[in-house]
């Protein structure tokens, strides 16, 4: 049965690289599933740079949606795969519900919003007993800070608090990275 290892932390506290790291040891093909959407020039630019630091014969999957049935049947040949990251994944499902891109949405549209993105990490979890390579999830933690002051903010921290859990109840192994420095919270 694969592994499944979750890696959390705040921005630029050194996930990503950890993570790539992990998979830089495994022994065989490499498969990065990569959730950002080139949506602006500074998008462009994170996705040029996340590009450069990876090996060249990794393959690569970009792709944020029905990744539980993508996964299972994608793994088949791979060592590992590594998802980065469940932050822009979630984003990028919660601004594809009507109302949440327009910016004020209605408590209506955010409940439902957050089903839909919940929904969609679940099919992602119950995906991990199928899975034939290891996989090594990447997530923000942005429970860490203030409380944000605008209510889509406050919304956006909890939707991602609640899928961070789900994933991390799941995973064989957790880590949290901190400046650069990891700590095992799990397995």
């Amino acid at each position: 049965m694969a592994k499944i290892i979750f890696i959390t932390g705040g921005a630029r506290s050194g996930k990503s690289t950890f993570a790539e790291q992990m998979m830089r040891e495994k022994e065989g093909k490499i498969l990065y599933v990569a959730t950002a959407k080139a949506i602006d020039e500074e998008m462009k630019e994170r996705i040029r740079r996340h590009r450069s630091h990876r090996p060249g014969d990794w393959d690569t999957l970009e792709s944020y949606r029905g990744l539980g049935d993508l996964l299972p049947e994608k793994s088949r040949g791979y060592a590992g795969i590594l998802l980065d990251c469940v932050t822009i994944m979630s984003t990028n499902l919660l601004f594809d519900r009507p109302g949440i891109a327009e910016g004020e949405p209605s408590i209506d549209e955010m409940n439902e919003a957050e089903e839909a993105v919940l929904a969609e990490i679940d099919r992602l979890v119950a995906s991990f007993p199928k899975l034939e390579a290891d996989l090594v999830l990447v997530s923000n933690e942005v429970g860490f800070g203030l409380v944000p002051e605008y209510p889509l903010a406050r919304f956006f921290r909890d939707v991602l608090g609640r899928v961070n859990q789900r994933i991390a109840a799941a995973a064989d192994e957790a880590y949290l990275v901190v400046s650069g420095l990891t700590m095992q919270l799990k397995g």
